[in-house]
């Protein structure tokens, strides 16, 4: 069946792409019109000698299959929505870019709609505006409480994929381990001799961030050690230059895991204007890994996050439910994280 445009003239001989029909192709290549077709459409059927000579016939006359008619056909408009809140946070350019890199690879393109209030309105919006656009599949960044609530429902009958969220009893979840990687945070600090490990959380209505309270709080108890009440922060290296005020004045605090490496930052400059030295006297840990961690004063120990793996397996699996029709798999997927140990943290006998 040849491709056919709504609105564009036909002839007996095929359909005509800027002078060029499917039926000049075939006789250039020596072929039926129905391998033509079957060549631009990407049926396995088709022999790699017979594909190449086609595709060669296809370039030297500038025939271009009609992918729209394609993806009437198919069922398949290959492409894939992405929906994000702060799209400029840490980590979404990374997982963005490598979801964009695996989804070319396989012939995918990406339609990206950032959201700035994560409402439902603005939710159901962005989906509609998706189904406007024909996409096969959606991956949805989701760093509140959400999709943990009622406030947000997602159209059924739609291929979905969601990133860092706690609601994997109704969807497939890519996630950092962000229990392991608070764990191997908080034991690092206890393993160097401190008594016990302050936390200077994120946002609270953060998936991420009450995941990662809750590792701190499991570890600490799970050590026997006692739990410092948890000082608020947002994110923010101003958020974390105020915990910093606040527990710079405590003896007691010679250890400090930060839900965020922005946060950590914040941490040091109040630590460095209190006369609290880093690592002398006080340990501070980050979590991301950003590209600037290794630049900061000191160095700065933090718990990796592979981003552009986030992406990857994100990708991967949206791609699975297209093209394999398949059911989706409920669940997290969980993507490892390690601890880079570097100058900012010390035993407290450094202290002394």
């Amino acid at each position: 069946m040849a491709d056919v445009e709504p609105g564009s003239p036909g002839r007996a001989g095929g359909l005509r792409r800027n002078g060029v029909s499917i039926t000049d192709v075939a006789k250039a290549a020596g072929v039926s019109t129905q391998t033509v077709s079957r060549v631009a459409n990407g049926h396995a059927s088709v022999t790699p000698s017979t594909r190449e000579n086609v595709q060669r016939a296809m370039r030297q006359l500038g025939y271009r299959p009609n992918s729209a008619a394609r993806a009437l056909r198919n069922g398949q408009f290959r492409t894939i929505g992405v929906i994000l809140f702060r799209p400029t946070a840490t980590g979404k350019t990374t997982t963005v870019e490598a979801i964009t890199a695996y989804a070319a690879k396989a012939g995918y393109a990406i339609t990206l709609i950032p959201i700035d209030v994560p409402t439902q309105d603005n939710m159901m919006g962005a989906f509609t505006r998706m189904d406007e656009l024909a996409v096969d599949a959606v991956i949805v960044f989701i760093e509140t409480e959400l999709l943990d609530t009622a406030i947000v429902q997602l159209p059924p009958g739609v291929h979905i994929v969601v990133v860092d969220s706690d609601a994997a009893d109704r969807y497939r979840v890519i996630d950092s381990d962000q229990g392991g990687g608070t764990r191997s945070a908080v034991e690092h600090l206890l393993e160097l001799g401190h008594e016990t490990v302050w936390h200077v959380t994120g946002l609270r209505t953060s998936y991420a961030s009450r995941r990662r309270t809750q590792a701190w709080r499991d570890a600490l108890e799970a050590a026997g050690r006692p739990v410092p009440p948890p000082v608020e922060g947002d994110w923010s290296a101003a958020s974390g230059y105020a915990a910093g005020q606040a527990l710079a004045d405590r003896p007691d605090c010679t250890a400090v895991f930060a839900a965020n490496d922005q946060m950590a930052l914040g941490l040091l400059r109040a630590f460095g204007e209190r006369g609290r030295a880093v690592p002398d006297e006080i340990s501070v840990v980050g979590f991301d890994d950003i590209p600037d961690a290794a630049y900061f004063i000191p160095p700065l120990t933090t718990v990796h996050q592979d981003f552009a793996e986030v992406g990857r397996r994100s990708a991967q699996e949206v791609l699975r439910l297209i093209q394999d029709h398949a059911t989706p798999r409920l669940g997290t997927d969980i993507v490892p994280t390690r601890l880079i140990i570097r100058n900012s943290t010390a035993p407290p006998s450094r202290i002394r």
